[in-house]
């Protein structure tokens, strides 16, 4: 009986051993991710607006900083596709425009680990403005319209809000979020303007942890 014991000491030892060993939650850690946004707007008055989702590309670098096993925090610099599409009718004809923004997005999420596989995210977000191009099409013609915000234009931006989570698998780590626009409308000249329309967005990607 008495060597059983020692056998089953031994062996919950050892795999207490493997299981810390193999936690990385307190692990400082440099990334690269790829993905896609599911993007649309709301009218931030609630009235009734009718748009269509639309898809875009999302890519860019995050960084985790850990301050405990379990709590941490991991900044990103991303780009982001988003906008929308809609549809109407003006004058008696029907139209379709199609709104694609770029955006540098710059969340700074609090991490909490509470598996080693498993990490919840959560804080606010920076978006600042890069292009917007605009396709308007009817059944005469299309046109399209491109506004391009060079470096002095950066203030062009909007604070949001994301929440989400990682999945973390070996070296590589799968994340969904959502992210939605709050308020303030920054503008280089030094006005401030708050949004009636305001992005909100899915998003899903894959990343590869560098170190």
């Amino acid at each position: 009986m008495k060597y059983i014991m020692i056998f089953i000491c031994f062996v919950g030892f050892t795999i207490n051993q493997a299981v810390a060993q193999d936690d990385e939650r307190g692990d400082f850690e440099i990334g690269i991710k790829a993905g896609g946004n599911y993007a649309n707007v709301y009218d931030a008055e609630g009235e009734d607006f009718n748009a269509d989702g639309k898809l875009g590309f999302v890519a860019g670098a995050f960084m985790s900083i850990p301050i405990s096993s379990f709590v941490g925090l991991q900044p990103e610099v991303l780009f982001s596709q988003k906008g929308f599409k809609a549809k109407g009718t003006l004058l008696g004809n029907s139209y379709s425009l199609t709104r694609t923004t770029n955006y540098i997005d710059v969340p700074i999420f609090i991490t909490i680990k509470p598996l080693n596989k498993l990490t919840v995210l959560f804080g606010p977000q920076f978006s600042y403005l890069t292009k917007q191009k605009d396709v308007l099409e009817t059944s005469v013609n299309s046109v399209e319209q491109s506004a391009e915000f060079k470096n002095e234009d950066l203030r062009n931006n909007i604070m949001g809000a994301a929440v989400g989570a990682n999945f973390n698998l070996s070296q590589l780590v799968v994340g969904v979020r959502a992210c939605f626009d709050l308020y303030t409308n920054n503008h280089d000249s030094g006005t401030t303007t708050t949004p009636r329309y305001k992005n909100a967005w899915v998003q899903a990607t894959v990343g590869i942890r560098l170190f």
